[in-house]
């Protein structure tokens, strides 16, 4: 979820976190990056980075290596925007230094990893109503303690728990996140996730409280979600509103899973992303599973799908520029400074900076901050804004799934795996694609949260393509080599068949749950 704030009177709300969503995937390669930099004194070949881009990355690796020395001794650890305090600019970022910054994230085939993130809602077993945070908290709590979690906190209040290279964390409705550590295997993947499950059951089944794997809450109202005590959070639900009329919704009440891939250069990321984003509609009709809002069906088979499509369309979408001829690196970066700010976070403050410039932050002339200078930090946060199909930062993420059962939480990284790290996969799937039009795709984009597999493209229906594309992956994981095309079982069934998740559900629905949607809790319990 990314972090917002409120246009207006430019509020500060004071408190000790610094990042909302903690996420290492990649960052250990960032650093070993920089450290390799300051020692050969360039960097990818391109430039020399400023100095103080090197300091900063020295002390976000000495934060990391401090919190690893501690294991051992549960610690609690302020969170926190990346490093905000680690170093003052004192020159200006050139655009350059952004374009380094992605280009950070290439490396070998070798150091390719996976990671994968996935959300679900918690909710009381008796009266199947949302956790409120006392209940979260307890949660959080009795988690860290019994299987030796750090404590991430927020002034006083518990907002999430790290390990490692792991970490839980809450969206502004109470929706838990794991963001996993990068592996190198499915197999390391599913075990992670069943890892996570077991010890989130083992306390919450104490507690009476169950958790729910759909990408939209199928019951409770809006208002009926609890509010989680995160500052940002009061910012984002006032800020929501004026730039889309189901950004509420996309915060309180959706669930997603993705997974984040590497890519070894430029070329790379460009033929993957244009792939990711491609299919990225083949991969919302595979999973769509949230056909209910309030009690009854909403008429989309993802409604999580269909609520990103309102939410704030100067950072969503399908990004049509990547399929350019120029598009690289340096174009996502234009695209990047012009979408609006949000937010700079300084001396344990957010300050308001809705809808204004990063160009103008990047001159000093950001109101309010005139003559301050944003650093590679302020760059990265302003990254976790942007909410396309798929995302780039030094990893591209697949974002177009909703949440699911736990066998989806595997088949989704199972089958972008197939596909963006085998290169015969890859390829076939570029071919395949390469002479679907802008229109097509975003046809594609505007009609699958409606009809799914049942989509008409072409000559045929989007089942179709969708066959071929699953029989790419399987090829692509068989190709890997480490076993793992069980983990497409999943998805074989549902284009074998054309009947998404969410269709299952509504056959229920209208069936064997007498039009009630209380069943589906125990339906898709974890």
């Amino acid at each position: 979820m990314a972090l917002m704030s409120h246009p207006g009177s430019s509020p500060c709300i004071h408190t000790e976190a610094v990042q909302c969503k903690a996420r290492n995937y990649g960052v250990n390669s960032f650093t070993s990056t920089m450290e390799s930099a300051k020692t050969k004194e360039i960097f990818f070949g391109l430039r020399s980075p400023s100095w103080s881009s090197l300091k900063m990355a020295q002390k976000w690796s000495s934060d990391s290596t401090e919190v690893g020395q501690r294991r051992g001794h549960r610690v609690t650890v302020a969170a926190s925007p990346p490093t905000e305090d680690a170093v003052i600019a004192t020159e200006p970022l050139t655009k350059q230094d952004l374009v380094d910054y992605l280009a950070s994230g290439c490396k070998p085939k070798d150091k390719w990893r996976i990671g994968t993130e996935h959300e679900k809602f918690g909710f009381e077993i008796g009266t199947l109503r949302p956790m409120s945070y006392d209940q979260i908290s307890d949660l959080l709590n009795g988690i860290s303690e019994r299987f030796d979690w750090d404590k991430i906190m927020e002034g006083e209040y518990i907002i999430g728990l790290k390990q490692g290279k792991q970490s839980i964390s809450l969206e502004p409705g109470g929706q838990f996140e794991l963001s996993g550590a990068p592996l190198e295997t499915l197999h390391q993947t599913c075990a992670e996730v069943n890892s996570h499950l077991y010890q989130v059951k083992a306390v919450a089944e104490e507690m009476g409280i169950g958790f729910l794997g759909i990408g939209f809450q199928p019951k409770w109202k809006r208002e009926e979600i609890p509010v989680m005590p995160k500052g940002r959070y009061e910012i984002m639900k006032n800020y929501m509103p004026k730039v889309g009329s189901l950004g509420l919704d996309m915060m309180f009440r959706t669930c997603t899973v993705q997974v984040n891939l590497d890519f070894h250069s430029e070329t790379d990321m460009i033929r993957k992303f244009r792939a990711g984003l491609a299919l990225q509609p083949i991969a919302t009709a595979l999973f769509a599973n949230s056909p209910f809002t309030e009690g009854k069906p909403n008429g989309y088979l993802s409604m999580r799908s269909q609520i990103w499509t309102d939410t704030d369309n100067n950072r969503a979408g399908m990004l049509p520029f990547v399929f350019d001829d120029s598009f690289g690196f340096e174009k996502y970066v234009e695209y990047a400074l012009d979408v609006p700010m949000y937010f700079v976070y300084r001396k344990k403050q957010y300050i308001d900076c809705s809808g204004l410039s990063f160009r103008d932050f990047m001159a000093g002339k950001l109101p309010g901050l005139q003559g301050e200078y944003p650093n590679l930090n302020d760059w990265e946060n302003h990254l976790t804004t942007i909410f396309p199909e798929v995302r780039l930062k030094r990893y591209l993420e697949m974002r177009g799934a909703d949440g699911g059962p736990w066998r989806r939480l595997c088949a989704l990284p199972a089958f972008w795996v197939g596909i963006l790290y085998d290169e015969v996969a890859l390829q076939n799937v570029l071919d395949l694609t390469a002479d679907w039009t802008k229109e097509e795709r975003q046809m594609l984009r505007n009609k699958v949260p409606v009809s799914g597999l049942k989509t008409p493209f072409r000559d045929g229906l989007l089942k179709h393509v969708a066959q071929e594309v699953v029989n790419f992956a399987k090829d692509g994981l068989e190709r890997r080599g480490f076993k793992e095309t069980g983990f497409l079982n999943e998805v074989t069934e549902v284009v074998k068949t054309g009947i998404t998740p969410a269709e299952k559900l509504l056959e229920l629905y209208h069936g064997k749950w007498g039009q009630s949607i209380d069943p589906v809790f125990e339906e898709l319990l974890y």
